[in-house]
């Protein structure tokens, strides 16, 4: 039996006017008259197991989106139910209490006849990405007087797939109008980049001569020279690190989230640029795959293989990782490494075995930088900021010292904001299609 805020306030009120009567028994009449009205409801509501409940809810939505979880409640008891429904999402396990899904309007109050049905929409706002579980739906059902009822939490099973958000998007247009200049296909003319031929055209001023076609140019009378083409159909493998590092936070997110964001940018624009993409998330052991798919479906792959990605509190298996580059690539490509530039982390792993890859691959190394260091670095007005200055200048020159040491060793670093990290790769990625280097 569940007890209604109405049964409270008949008690209470019907408390002040027997107080005053001189006869103590008064009291325990009035308990037992409260006592029997509520015994009346619940047997006169309807049992709430009489109440089948199905769900209706998207497979996944995009953070910052919104979803339905839509409810049918159909009576097939011989009462109408008078049902206060509270569909019930678990909060996060992260720390501070964030909700997977913040939920909007979650109960609701509706009648449902014998033999119809009700629909009632919970509007979920996620949060934070991965895979919402929906808890138990409450179900109550309250009597004519509504003063008790009764009550049931059915199992009635959900998940909602809180994909990436894909902020960095804003940046693709501009770089796909760069992709097409490369491409040729713009009315802007590229010289020099590529290593694809394409086509024969007139020289004209500017044109380098070595790309003068000297058997094409005896056979007409004008001097022709070869166009080329950035390389098409090359393969790009995105190596997200999900180890200690990533977990750290920078601004309002982790490492982490700002390298999700810059592989799905690059992974989008190598699809459009006609090159084949895969992504591998790695710590110790393999936590997200996505192998070579259409160009149409590099997207929506991504972004549910890294819906559910995050941070392990382990150290990289640096040579466990070069292992999975090997064994996936079987001629030259574009490695990006999604991770940070820890100084430990680099020396003591990654140094000792990225020459294996760019012995055989050309590789970049991507790397969110921390704004808090460089506000540490100018802040020096009392002593405590000077001794935080002197620590963050020191940080900053140890990891300045190991990029150097990277670049030495033929990695492409790229350090920047989390905001700006995505279209810095995106950029790096461009140049060296320009360049002819992949």
């Amino acid at each position: 039996m569940a007890l209604t805020s109405r049964a409270v306030l008949v008690a209470l009120a019907g408390l002040v006017p027997v107080a005053l009567l001189p006869a103590p028994i008064t009291v325990v009449a009035w308990a037992v008259v409260v006592a029997a009205l509520c015994a009346i409801d619940v047997a006169l509501a309807a049992s709430p197991r009489e109440l089948a409940v199905s769900r209706r809810l998207p497979a996944s939505v995009r953070l910052t989106g919104t979803a339905d979880s839509v409810l049918t409640l159909r009576n097939v008891g011989r009462r109408t139910a008078r049902v206060l429904v509270r569909d019930a999402w678990p909060p996060s396990t992260l720390p501070g209490g964030d909700a997977p899904t913040g939920a909007r309007t979650p109960r609701h109050r509706v009648d449902v006849p014998p033999g119809e049905a009700r629909r009632v929409t919970t509007t979920l706002v996620p949060t934070r990405r991965g895979d919402a579980e929906a808890g138990s739906v409450t179900v109550r059902t309250v009597g004519l007087l509504g003063v008790a009822g009764r009550q049931a939490s059915l199992d009635v099973p959900g998940r909602l797939r809180v994909l990436p958000e894909f902020a960095s998007r804003r940046h693709l247009p501009s770089r796909l109008a760069r992709l097409r200049e490369l491409d040729g296909r713009a009315a802007v003319q590229v010289r020099g980049g590529g290593t694809e031929f394409d086509s024969l055209r007139e020289y004209v001023d500017g044109d380098d001569v070595r790309s003068i076609d000297w058997r094409a140019t005896a056979r007409r009378d004008e001097v022709v020279v070869r166009t080329w083409r950035p390389e098409r159909d090359r393969h790009v493998l995105l190596v997200v690190d999900t180890s200690r590092t990533s977990a750290a936070r920078v601004l309002d997110g982790t490492r982490l989230e700002a390298s999700v964001e810059a592989a799905l940018l690059l992974g989008v624009l190598a699809a459009h640029a006609g090159d084949r993409v895969e992504l591998v998330a790695y710590d110790r052991r393999v936590r997200a795959r996505v192998a070579d798919s259409h160009a149409s479906r590099v997207l929506p792959a991504l972004a549910d293989a890294l819906a559910v990605v995050e941070p392990a509190l382990v150290e990289t298996d640096w040579p466990g990782l070069v292992g999975q580059v090997r064994s996936r690539l079987s001629r030259r490509a574009l490695v990006v490494l999604l991770t940070s530039l820890d100084p430990a982390s680099v020396e003591q792993g990654l140094l000792d075995v990225v020459g294996g890859l760019t012995r055989r691959h050309q590789v970049v190394l991507a790397a969110v930088a921390d704004p808090e260091l460089e506000q540490l670095r100018a802040a020096r007005s009392t002593v405590d900021e000077v001794f935080d200055a002197a620590a963050a200048e020191r940080t900053a020159l140890e990891r300045a010292a190991v990029g150097a040491r990277l670049r030495q060793r033929g990695v492409e670093v790229v350090e920047a904001l989390p905001d700006d990290l995505a279209p810095r790769l995106a950029d790096t990625y461009l140049a060296l299609k320009a360049q002819g280097r992949l």
